[in-house]
């Protein structure tokens, strides 16, 4: 049986509008696509598309109604419509009903790396222990996270919410919306600094995420970031009632004391707030091993089983398109001739392009293969993109990496920076690169693909699974 999450009534009470007839929905949609049978389909209008002309293909998909402020045309007399007065409104009413109704425990997670992996981990530990709801994908912005709200069951005892941003001021109304008894920030460091004039001005809009800490509420802050303290007073000016801290410093809460990295995750050992803790953590690289205590401040924060949630860490595995790992067959090889790929094509920042670097460092290549690195543009870096990419050639030429093929203008001054054995090729976009990498890709290698979202990357990581009948396999 269907769990009901919506009926007609309770959605018109909350958005103060009209239905046609009465419906129930088990789930909440925005895209006609992916509609699920008896979601609730919301006609949002956006700078490019209109939700109102895909009405009819969402009811026709199975959609239990449609949040709409007009009558699309080609409807049947009795379609189930839900009328309001303006559909962005609509959705972040029907999300304010949900956050009013739940009893859960919240936690909201920003930063500038590392907040969707670790959204992802307290989903996993905090799963292990009793319900937990959290924001599927990156829904995180002005759709995705009213959106993740309204799903948000009420049954419910924990929800996890990613907040993203790329100006000053759209953190604040969706934190004042989600009302977290926990806000995260994971870290402050150069991401989306195109729109901002300082790193200063970017923790102050990460800060945003204060705004809407229920009384007393907890924030959760990377001690080891150098904007700690401004982080820290932007949360106790906001009404925070204490500040739980993670990381290699004297004085965190949860404070790093060893860790070993591996090929397949690291070992990590930490004193949680005086009692000593050692647990696994199973995705590779320095950045989860600070993920995990950042994971583990917020379950003490919400008053979950640190332990418990220690022990699940183990089964922590990159996103997709973050880390994620898959062992695949060498294109135009034999089915026995396989290789590694790591699927960071998502988004990149220098930060999170070295942890990259990192996790590629210290995986093992089998017989003959290389390590190689595939990159594309870091995004949104203002004026010093250029010298932000070149900076990492150092990075790169400290590691154990063999060759590097790099996509984009931006790209092409780390390229130019590098020593001439490590140049496998430049192109000017990932399009151009992709049937370069999958021409040159030979058994054993292990391929890092990275970049910004806006460079494609993941068109690679496709040319480079188009003869796997397994993608996907692996960690």
């Amino acid at each position: 049986m269907m769990p009901v999450l919506w009926t007609s009534e309770d959605a018109a009470a909350a958005t103060g509008g009209r239905s046609s007839r009465p419906w129930q929905a088990g789930g909440v949609s925005i895209d006609s696509r992916t509609v699920a049978e008896h979601d609730l389909f919301v006609a949002l209008r956006g700078p490019r598309f209109d939700g109102h002309d895909y009405v009819a293909d969402a009811l026709r998909r199975g959609a239990a109604a449609a949040l709409v402020d007009s009558t699309p045309s080609g409807l049947d007399a009795d379609a189930p419509l839900l009328v309001v007065d303006e559909t962005q409104r609509g959705l972040e009413a029907l999300a304010a009903a949900a956050r009013n109704r739940s009893p859960a425990r919240i936690a909201a997670v920003t930063g500038s790396v590392g907040k969707t992996g670790v959204k992802e981990a307290l989903r996993l530990v905090l799963g292990r222990q009793a319900e937990t709801a959290a924001s599927a994908g990156n829904l995180n912005n002005q759709w995705g996270a009213p959106l993740s709200l309204t799903r948000l069951p009420r049954t419910a005892r924990y929800g996890i919410f990613e907040l993203g941003m790329n100006h000053a001021g759209e953190i604040e109304p969706l934190s004042r919306l989600v009302r977290p008894h926990v806000a995260v920030v994971t870290t402050i460091a150069p991401a989306h600094t195109e729109f901002f004039e300082t790193i200063e001005a970017v923790a102050d809009a990460k800060a945003e995420i204060f705004a809407g800490l229920e009384p007393d509420g907890i924030a959760v802050l990377n001690r080891d970031n150098r904007w700690f303290d401004r982080l820290a007073a932007a949360a106790q000016a906001a009404g925070a009632g204490r500040i739980v801290s993670f990381g290699a410093e004297a004085g965190a809460t949860v404070r790093l004391t060893d860790f070993e990295s591996g090929e397949d995750g690291s070992v990590v050992s930490v004193d949680c707030d005086g009692r000593p803790l050692t647990f696994r953590v199973g995705a590779p690289g320095r950045h989860w091993v600070a993920n995990s205590l950042a994971v583990l401040a917020t379950v003490s924060a919400l008053g979950a089983s640190v332990e418990d949630a220690a022990a699940a860490l183990v089964d922590v595995r990159p996103p997709q398109g973050r880390g994620r790992r898959s062992i695949l067959r060498v294109p135009g090889g034999d089915r026995g001739e396989t290789f590694t790929l790591i699927d960071e094509s998502y988004n990149a920042s220098p930060e999170a392009v070295r942890a990259a670097f990192e996790v590629l460092a210290l995986a093992s290549p089998s017989g003959h293969g290389r390590r190689i690195a595939v990159l594309g543009d870091m995004l949104e870096l203002g004026t010093e993109g250029r010298s932000l990419h070149e900076s990492l050639a150092g990075d790169l030429v400290r590691h154990p990496i063999d060759l590097v093929y790099a996509a984009g203008p931006l790209m092409a001054e780390l390229y130019r920076a590098l020593p001439p054995k490590m140049r496998g090729g430049h192109a000017a976009d990932s399009a151009a690169l992709a049937p370069l990498i999958a021409a040159i890709v030979r058994p054993g290698d292990v391929v890092l693909v990275k970049g910004s979202l806006g460079m494609g990357m993941a068109r690679i990581v496709s040319a480079l699974a188009a003869d796997d009948e397994e993608t996907g396999r692996g960690g």
